[in-house]
């Protein structure tokens, strides 16, 4: 790979032009209501400049300072999945058109060319596999295969994880080495650009930038083999599998089952769930009706519901089944766990419930 070019910090308002005059709406990271989401981004002064991100098991805090730099933060709730996959849309639609005839009509999302700054290497892990199943099976998802052709993806290396990160361990992180189009590294000055396709190289032509430095590329790679060294939490293994099926009785479960909520905060704010249900809105008059897909978690009641009967009925069966269905169950389907380290879940569970923790206590035979 060609070595990285410079781009100065005064001039990161040149990036967004660029990308702009190539026909991108620009989504990138801002601060709002005490998080960091990401957002339409008007400006270079809407980045979270100076924001850093506290997080720890059912807690996320947000500090500022005077630091020049816009990406000093792990991650926030939310990254990719609710820009492709979204959290509810119709896919068709029946009109009356007769008293006794019904038209059935297909609904096709407006697909809008985005660029999307700041994604983080654990994100575009979970994307990759969002991609083998909305796009890589007998029957691709047209509205997520129509939203994901017109996505310009920027990553940003992260060089500051959460005290709740551990993509180390899952192998996403803390450096993005596939999966971009355009990458950058962060220094106090500047960022590292390079190109990781044919769009992202026209949008570095674009820039018409210096190389960087040997200075500047050796301080960018110690930078994110630090916010390595720095994470604690880790999983045992990448392929748990076979240790979590043969431990489906482990008194473990009813342990966790008694502080989790089943709320599926865990599966909303988790970069690789793809729950879903459908079901119809008909209009108020009769006329017509709207069949809709929305988020789900297999936490809800709703979701092992079969024909009068909810096949995971209390809080145990309904924790055991995420935990090893990602953990265990996608090494068949996807091969690879569902999990890409982010830390979310742990950030973001209203008691504090670790996954690593509960893996750990899991992989341990019960006395």
């Amino acid at each position: 790979m060609p070595a990285p070019e410079f781009l100065p910090r005064a001039s990161f308002a040149r990036l967004l032009d660029v990308l702009t005059q190539a026909g991108y709406r620009c989504i990138g990271p801002q601060l709002r209501d005490g998080a960091i989401v990401y957002d339409r981004l008007p400006d270079v002064q809407s980045l979270p400049r100076g924001v850093h991100d506290s997080q720890a098991p059912g807690s996320y805090r947000v500090t500022q300072d005077e630091s020049p730099r816009c990406f000093a933060w792990a991650n926030g709730p939310l990254a990719l999945k609710p820009i492709l996959f979204v959290p509810r849309e119709a896919l068709w639609r029946a009109q009356r058109t007769a008293p006794d005839t019904l038209q059935y009509v297909e609904t096709h999302p407006v697909a809008t060319a985005l660029a999307v700054i700041g994604v983080r290497a654990c994100d575009l892990a979970a994307l990759r596999l969002h991609d083998q199943h909305f796009l890589e099976g007998d029957h691709p998802d047209p509205a997520y295969r129509a939203r994901r052709s017109s996505l310009l993806l920027i990553a940003v290396h992260c060089t500051h994880p959460a005290a709740t990160c551990f993509c180390v361990s899952t192998g996403d992180g803390p450096r993005a080495t596939q999966g971009f189009d355009l990458c950058l590294s962060e220094l106090d000055d500047g960022y590292l650009v390079e190109a990781g396709s044919d769009a992202g190289q026209r949008i570095l032509a674009a820039l018409s930038l210096a190389p960087a430095s040997t200075a500047q590329q050796h301080t960018a790679l110690a930078e994110t083999e630090a916010a390595a060294r720095r994470q604690t939490r880790r999983l045992p293994s990448r392929n748990l599998r076979d240790t979590l099926f043969a431990r489906l009785e482990h008194p473990r479960w009813q342990e966790v089952a008694a502080r989790c909520l089943s709320c599926g905060n865990c599966t909303s704010v988790c970069p690789t769930c793809f729950c879903h249900r459908e079901h119809d809105e008909p209009a108020l008059d009769g006329q017509a009706s709207a069949h809709t897909r929305e988020w789900d978690s297999c936490f809800s009641q709703g979701h092992s519901y079969i024909h009068g009967l909810t096949i995971r009925a209390d809080t145990r069966a309904r924790y055991r089944q995420w935990l090893t269905h990602k953990l265990g169950g996608w090494h068949d389907q996807y091969g690879r766990s569902g999990c890409v380290g982010c830390g979310r879940c742990i950030s973001w569970c209203p008691t504090g419930i670790d996954i690593t923790e509960e893996v750990a206590a899991l992989c341990t035979p019960p006395a």
